[in-house]
């Protein structure tokens, strides 16, 4: 027998591990804009609309007036993913299925194109939808993202009055999403409220039993206050007290597993009018918010700046 050489060894291996039917391959970008068009239905059937949000850019234009009427709207991700998130989670059970999926690259922006059908159940009741997604996307530094997306409908079954117990299911027990936006907006309008002197604002945040911890509080100042009143009563002189404010600028929010709790840091920039002195402090704020409401602000500072600008 001949002796076989390396190169010759080297096919007959190649030949012998290769498979016997070739997958279909796409390329990188090909393939990531598929794997966002498919993502998007799955997402939303799973009810992880923080993920979803980032399938999405800064604005998108929706357009479903084939189902609905009236005109494509232009939003942004968080109001698109509030609306949905205000409604299929109250469905028993969603799902989108998509099939026939291709998509066109073009150097920094795509197309896509997808046939879908949308079940959708609660109770007894069922909702069926079949039709056509037609999608743009952009690259953007945090890859690909959808910029439009409309609907062409084809065919439905079903009523489409089974939405309303679905959104009323939605509001009775609001999404993680929702207790999310909830939550960050009670902090948002209790720092805004600070900043413009609205007390009504300030004040609305606050739960009945509500508590406010200070642990680095300086002598003379409380490191504990307990009860929505009491709590009206210890911001109730900022507005005189204090000049032009600002405490949103540099916010920033961090993400926890529980949706009613707020992490949050932050600058709060002042005119101190007793001591005239600005006051120029970094934050920490922990917050638990229920019910749209704060329950607990515990409060991180430096209380050495705190207390040389209110003189204490």
């Amino acid at each position: 027998m001949p002796k076989l050489t390396p190169i010759f060894l080297i096919g007959m291996l190649t030949m012998t591990l290769a498979p016997t039917t070739q997958a279909e391959t796409y390329p990188a970008d090909e393939a990531a804009v598929l794997t966002v068009v498919e993502s998007v239905g799955v997402l939303a059937d799973l009810g992880d609309f923080t993920a979803l949000e980032k399938r999405f850019a800064q604005e998108v234009t929706i357009d479903y007036t084939s189902l609905n009427g009236g005109e494509a709207q232009l939003m942004s991700p968080r109001a698109l993913m509030t609306q949905w998130a205000g409604v299929l989670p109250g469905f028993d059970r969603t799902r989108h299925a998509l099939s026939d999926v291709a998509a066109n690259v073009e150097g920094n922006t795509a197309t896509a194109a997808a046939q879908v059908v949308a079940d959708h159940w609660i109770d007894e009741q069922h909702w069926r939808v079949e039709g056509r997604y037609d999608y743009r996307l952009a690259r953007t530094t945090e890859g690909w993202q959808i910029t439009a997306m409309t609907f062409t409908l084809e065919h439905e079954v079903g009523w489409r009055d089974i939405f309303g117990p679905a959104i009323a299911a939605a509001q009775a027990a609001p999404n993680d999403y929702l207790l999310r936006q909830q939550s960050r907006q009670a902090v948002l309008d209790f720092l805004e409220g600070l900043e413009t002197k609205d007390m009504d604002r300030v004040n609305s945040v606050w739960a009945e039993d509500a508590v406010q911890e200070m642990p680095f509080s300086p002598p003379g100042h409380p490191k504990r206050v307990a009860g929505r009143e009491n709590l009206v009563a210890l911001y109730a002189g900022w507005p005189d007290n204090t000049g032009e404010a600002n405490f949103t600028d540099e916010l920033i929010f961090y993400p926890t597993l529980d949706p009613r709790i707020v992490f949050a840091e932050f600058r709060g920039v002042t005119h101190v009018t007793l001591t005239d002195k600005v006051y120029d402090q970094d934050y920490g704020g922990l917050f638990y918010v229920e019910d749209g409401k704060i329950k607990l602000f515990r409060e991180y500072y430096d209380p050495a700046r705190f207390a040389e600008a209110f003189g204490l």
